[in-house]
């Protein structure tokens, strides 16, 4: 028998020791967040009205509580307005619970509960909303803070983000309260004033709670949700998010002599200012399959394709073809990495005439993995020894921790998520925006960051967008939630 055969049948038998080896890990494959979900106990909250839902958030939207980059353009008697709306709309939650201003406008609301030797909980919504885009109005199905009730569904801008878990919280305790429910936990419901601005009222309901030694089992807030569509499964996957990536904003600034742009000099502040640009988006972060991002496939992959599940049981032979994959869109990408977003550019006022300055923003969603050390480090080095310096345009934020898929306060979170949802899968999912919840790591021993609602993929895009609206369905189903929560998480 020559080399060549003997070769091949070596070859053959390692190949199909290979395909045993990932059969067998294929078929026993259940993921990293398969944990049983079956031994918390969910109590039956009470009905809740969904007509009244309605109504009373259809009323939280003609609020404008706009919050404008500019503050000084903030109308702040809606605020007022919001908090007094509160009070009317839910006199016995506003009766049991006791409400604290901070800052300006943020809200801390403490539900004491039976026993205080037990970890409180944290529940978020924030108050303020997002501009409409200028022009866009007419766009809109119904007028944008209208609050409409229509087409089965409540219409406006905050209607989703965030007022929509604002009223479900409410609906929720105010029910819980009338039906005679009394927390063993004590229960916080911090509401910020200017998450969609920077979230300072959350960073100070923050530390108003950590002065009062508040360590909490679990905090809530938005940030994902029950994606219809699901492209890994293919159909329903609720997403939680364990983690919210990073900000930052470099400040890139090229000096020039300035003049007449009739006789220009070999190369101007604007072509020293382009070049770092294009050096620093021409150097991007790795896609690289681990993290949040990495365990949410991971804990689909037993509900999609065989051929997913075949890859994801063998991570140590098919983790980069997995990462290129899910890398191949803006959005999954954006899950397996730092993302660098040159976004504003500033040269001359007028276009014959040299600017002395010009100057460029890049955005950064930092990874889990990374630091804000690590982006300034790596633009440093990309433009070289361009004529160009960097600088944070504000104080960095670092990517949140990763909170566990393993604690008592994910079993109860992800056990209410999964009837609120039946036959969807459960997972981990990182947060590739910014929410208020991050401030709240230094008091909780777990943030997550997840709404009740369903929505397919093309439906997310109304977020901050055209046309906002909740359907009665998620109303519904998120008020549930909230109630159901709060007594299990509660008792």
């Amino acid at each position: 028998m020559g080399n060549l055969t003997k070769g091949a049948m070596i070859a053959g038998v390692l190949l199909a020791g290979l395909g045993g080896t990932i059969a067998v890990r294929t078929a026993l494959f259940k993921g990293p967040s398969a944990i049983d979900l079956d031994q918390v106990k969910l109590p039956s909250p009470p009905a809740i009205d969904n007509a009244k839902a309605a109504e009373h958030l259809s009323q939280a939207v003609r609020i404008a509580t706009i919050s404008h980059q500019d503050k000084s353009q903030n109308d702040l008697a809606q605020w007022a307005r919001l908090h007094d709306w509160l009070a009317t709309t839910y006199p016995a939650a506003h009766k049991v619970m006791q409400r604290q201003i901070v800052l300006n406008h943020s809200l801390i609301y403490t539900w004491p509960g039976s026993d205080p030797s037990l970890a409180p909980i944290i529940l978020m919504a924030h108050q303020d909303v997002v501009p409409i885009s200028e022009g866009t109005e007419g766009q809109w199905k119904h007028p944008p803070f209208s609050g409409a009730i229509a087409e089965g569904a409540v219409w406006g801008r905050g209607s989703v983000d965030d007022k929509g878990s604002l009223v479900g919280l409410f609906e929720a305790c105010e029910t819980l309260i009338q039906s005679g429910f009394v927390p063993k936990r004590t229960i916080y419901i911090v509401s910020g004033e200017d998450e969609e601005a920077g979230g300072a009222g959350a960073r100070a309901a923050a530390a108003v709670l950590k002065a009062k030694g508040v360590k909490a089992l679990f905090t809530l807030d938005e940030g994902s949700v029950v994606i219809a569509d699901n492209p890994v499964t293919g159909s329903a996957a609720t997403l939680i998010g364990v983690a919210e990536k990073g900000y930052g904003t470099l400040r890139l600034t090229a000096k020039g002599a300035g003049g007449h742009s009739s006789a220009p000099p070999k190369e101007t502040a604007v072509v020293a200012l382009s070049r770092a640009i294009s050096a620093i988006a021409d150097h991007p972060f790795p896609i690289r399959f681990q993290g949040p991002g990495a365990d949410m496939l991971m804990s689909l992959a037993p509900s999609a394709k065989p051929v997913v599940k075949m890859a994801a049981a063998n991570t140590w032979l098919f983790a980069p073809l997995l990462a290129a994959q899910i890398g191949a869109t803006p959005t999954g990408a954006a899950m397996m990495h730092t993302t660098i977003a040159p976004t504003m550019l500033q040269g001359s006022p007028k276009e014959n005439v040299l600017p002395q300055e010009a100057t460029a923003r890049i955005n950064y969603r930092i990874a889990p993995w990374d630091r804000a050390e690590d982006v300034m480090a790596k633009a440093t080095k990309a433009i070289g020894h361009l004529p160009v310096a960097l600088s944070w345009e504000a104080p960095p934020r670092q990517p949140s921790p990763v909170s566990s898929t393993r604690s008592e306060g994910w079993k109860l979170v992800a056990a209410t998520a999964r009837a609120a949802t039946p036959g969807a899968p459960i997972a981990p999912a990182l947060v590739i925006a910014g929410t208020d919840s991050r401030s709240m790591s230094e008091v909780s021993a777990d943030v997550y960051r997840f709404q009740p609602i369903v929505f397919a993929m093309k439906d997310v895009k109304m977020i901050h967008g055209t046309n906002e609206h909740i359907s009665l369905d998620n109303l519904q189903r998120m008020t549930g939630y909230y109630a159901q929560l709060i007594m299990v998480a509660g008792d």
